[in-house]
């Protein structure tokens, strides 16, 4: 069955390459590093690191809690972190430099998974989420490498799209050695899936346990004492089809307080560019974090065209709205704002992060809109109105206190695991 897969990914190789050339066209870090890729390095790999993988930028910063906690646990562990997009491996060097070891994951060829095992030779591999390789998990078990799948999610709606490729998710999921679980229904999920039962522990969600980066109160509060007395909502993380309803929202947003800003963080780069383009052809007053400037007293619209900087922008708003929930994404984390005391605003399409997102509507921390005009209603009723403000960030920030302890409950898994190898060496 693997064979057959194999055989599959082989062919589908020129398809790849050819969405390589096309996300390069549009962001042109594509174009690097295409050996990587293919579990071709030069100069020396590691021996017995601690691996952790994190597709993007999202699984890096889950991941963030973790690594650091590992590095103080195991200071003397070499650490890989691998990615596969290049604003991931961006965020791993904002995060970490030189001090861990980063480089893409290779696809999942036979050849390219024995390369690049051989090269580092992890002790463990921890998998971010729901990263699901048949070939190289099975190599993993071959070598005796322990597979920890850590704050592992599943929706309902990538469940049923496994279907089709069930006998071979099944046979790939015997090889996982644990499913640390987000949640109970994220367990059962797995557990349809093809986990083993006695492998599943549900440990919570490593997001709740996100440190706020230091100061950045404080230098939320420069940043409005510079911009004045206004009012500043964000739209975090949007997607193209999104982008009209949120320049239709702030010019309703001006009509009743011209003084409003909008920062606006665009889910990938490749449209940075062209959001900051469109709002100037609205007539909007645009400025781009990217000039290495801040907001103007006169500007409208503030584009954030960097990489790592979204929580401290987050802590200089009154109001979030988080996108890929308009368009059918599946929305994105609404965790940041939250913990950040930030009242947030969500489309219908969450199912990424249900769970979380039900969580902290039950609290009022976060709403759901439709459209424009209840986007804009929403956010003018917050600007109105800062006790609601204020009520509805607290209700949040308590609440993802409450749920903290996902990275105490991961770190006795992964404690555990090491004892056995070693005790096995």
């Amino acid at each position: 069955m693997r064979g057959l897969y194999s055989l599959v990914i082989r062919l589908a190789l020129p398809i790849s390459l050819y969405y390589l050339i096309w996300r390069g066209l549009r962001q042109s870090e594509y174009f690097a590093r295409w050996s990587e890729r293919f579990a071709l390095y030069r100069g020396e790999g590691l021996r017995e690191c601690l691996w952790i993988h994190a597709v993007s930028v999202g699984e890096v910063n889950a991941a963030a809690p973790l690594l650091q906690a590992l590095r103080e646990r195991y200071p003397e562990q070499a650490l890989l972190v691998t990615t596969t997009t290049p604003t991931g491996s961006a965020r791993v060097r904002a995060l970490w430099g030189d001090s861990v070891r980063h480089v893409y994951l290779p696809y999942d060829l036979p050849g390219a998974v024995r390369n690049f095992l051989a090269h580092f030779q992890p002790r463990l591999a921890l998998v971010m989420e729901t990263e699901i390789w048949p070939n190289l998990f099975a190599e993993l078990q071959r070598r005796d490498v322990p597979v920890i799948i850590a704050n592992a999610r599943l929706s309902e709606r990538s469940l049923k799209g496994y279907r089709p490729i069930a006998p071979l998710v099944r046979l790939t999921m015997a090889t996982i050695d644990c499913v640390a679980a987000q949640s109970a229904a994220d367990a059962e999920r797995y557990r349809k899936l093809g986990a083993r039962a006695a492998s599943v522990q549900v440990t919570g969600n490593l997001k709740y346990d996100l440190p706020l980066p230091e100061g950045i109160v404080e230098q939320a509060r420069r940043w409005r004492k510079e911009w004045g007395d206004r009012p500043v909502w964000i739209a975090a993380s949007t997607h193209p089809e999104e982008e009209v309803v949120v320049m239709e929202a702030h010019r309703a947003v001006l009509a009743a307080n011209p003084r409003a800003l909008l920062l606006w963080a665009p889910r990938h780069p490749e449209r940075f560019a062209a959001v900051a383009a469109a709002c100037a052809r609205g007539g909007f007053r645009v400025a781009a974090r990217g000039e290495d400037t801040l907001p103007a007293p006169d500007t409208e619209v503030f584009v954030i065209d960097t990489l790592g900087e979204l929580m401290a922008f987050y802590a200089a708003s009154d109001v979030a709205f988080v996108g890929g929930s308009l368009q059918e994404v599946g929305g994105h984390n609404v965790l940041e704002p939250a913990a950040l005391g930030v009242p947030a605003l969500v489309g219908p399409h969450t199912f990424n992060f249900q769970d979380i997102t039900e969580l902290l509507i039950g609290t009022g921390a976060v709403q759901r809109v439709g459209d424009a005009a209840s986007l804009s209603k929403k956010i003018g009723q917050l600007l109105r109105h800062p006790d609601e403000r204020e009520r509805r960030g607290d209700a949040g920030r308590l609440r993802i206190a409450a749920e903290r302890g996902a990275l105490a409950r991961t770190l006795d898994l992964i404690d555990g695991f090491l004892a056995v190898e070693r005790g096995a060496a």
